[in-house]
C-alpha cells in the first residue's frame, strides 16, 4: 500500500513552502504528492462543484493556484525519491504536444519521478475563457493521451485524429520509461471506463458527493473489454477514517481500503496541519510503517 498527500500547491504556494512539504513527505514516507490545477477562475459560474457540499470550489477566484507542473519541479529539485503527480490536470485546456514536452521534459530531469493525472473538467466557464468546447472535452481528453503516448514512445511519431494531428514529428526529451503513467481522474462512469480503456490508474478524488467504490468494478470491467489486465490499473481512493488522530482505527481502514483493491491512499495535506513537522512522521510511523515494512 502506498500513501500520497493532495492539494500541494494550492496549500504551499510558494517555493519553500514546496520544498519543505516535499522534504517532509519523502522522510515520513508518503509515496507521492499531488498539485491540483485551474488555469484561470471565474469571479462567478454556475457550474457545479462535484467535490464539496454546496457545489461551490473551496476558497476563492484569488486564492494563490501556482501551475502543478512548475510547483512539481520545485518539489522534486527538494527530493530524491518523492513521486509527484497532478491530481488532476484538465487535459483538454492543454495543448498536448506542449504538455507532452514539459511532462517529459520533468520526467526525465526528476528521475523517472513524475505521474500525469488527467480530467476532463468540470467549470464550463473556465473553457469558455480559454476557447474550448466543452460539450467535446471528453473526445478531445482521450486523443491528447493517445498523442502523447506517441510522442513519448519514439521519434519520427504521427497521430491523426479529430482534434489532434501530426507526423514525422520527434519531441525530446523522452521520459526515462518512454512513457507516463497516467491516472485518470473523475467521479463518473465515463471516467472510469476511460481508466479501464487507457489509464495506467484511476483516482475518483477526494470529496465526491457520491460514492465511488462501485466504480472500481466499472474500472475492471472496462478494462477486461478492451483486453487489458484489470490488475495493472491501480486503484486510488481517499480514506477519512485513515486522517490524523485516528490511531489503530486508520490502519483498519487502510486495511479494508486494501481488501478492496485499492493500491494507494490519498489524504488531503490540511489534515496535518498546522504543525507538519509532528504531523507527518507521527502517520509515517504509526500507518505508513505498518504496510511498508
Amino acid at each position: 500500500m502506498k500513501f500520497a498527500l493532495h492539494f500541494g500547491n494550492n496549500t504551499f504556494p510558494d517555493g519553500a513552502g514546496a520544498g519543505r512539504l516535499a522534504r517532509l513527505a519523502e522522510a515520513a514516507g508518503f509515496d507521492s504528492v499531488f498539485a491540483v490545477d485551474h488555469v484561470a477562475l471565474p469571479d462567478a459560474y454556475e457550474s457545479t462543484y462535484p467535490y464539496a457540499q454546496g457545489g461551490r470550489l473551496p476558497g476563492s477566484q484569488f486564492t494563490d493556484m501556482p501551475d502543478p507542473l512548475i510547483w512539481m519541479a520545485f518539489a522534486a529539485a527538494a527530493t530524491t525519491r518523492l513521486r509527484l503527480m497532478t491530481g488532476v490536470i484538465i487535459l483538454p485546456l492543454r495543448n498536448p504536444l506542449v504538455l507532452a514536452k514539459q511532462v517529459a521534459t520533468l520526467d526525465h530531469m526528476s528521475g523517472g519521478r513524475i505521474e500525469l493525472g488527467i480530467g476532463v473538467g468540470w467549470l464550463r466557464e473556465e473553457f469558455t475563457a480559454l476557447g474550448v468546447p466543452f460539450e467535446e472535452r471528453g473526445r478531445r481528453a482521450d486523443e491528447y493521451v493517445a498523442a502523447m503516448r506517441a510522442l513519448w514512445r519514439e521519434d519520427g511519431a504521427a497521430f491523426a485524429g479529430r482534434y489532434v494531428a501530426f507526423a514525422g514529428v520527434s519531441c525530446n526529451p523522452k521520459p526515462l520509461a518512454r512513457t507516463v503513467p497516467i491516472i485518470v481522474g473523475g467521479h463518473s462512469e465515463a471516467a472510469a471506463r476511460r481508466a479501464g480503456r487507457l489509464g495506467d490508474g484511476f483516482f475518483p478524488s477526494i470529496g465526491a458527493q457520491v460514492d465511488t467504490m462501485p466504480l472500481i468494478e466499472v474500472v475492471r470491467r472496462s478494462a477486461e473489454a478492451a483486453g487489458r489486465d484489470p490488475e495493472a490499473i491501480e486503484i486510488l481512493t481517499g480514506c477519512p477514517d485513515a486522517l490524523p488522530g485516528a490511531g489503530q482505527d486508520a490502519c483498519m481502514a487502510v486495511e479494508e481500503r486494501r481488501r478492496r483493491g485499492v493500491g494507494r491512499v490519498v489524504l488531503p495535506v490540511n489534515a496535518f496541519l498546522p504543525n507538519l513537522e509532528e504531523s507527518l512522521p507521527r502517520f509515517g510511523d504509526t500507518v505508513i510503517r505498518a504496510f511498508t515494512a
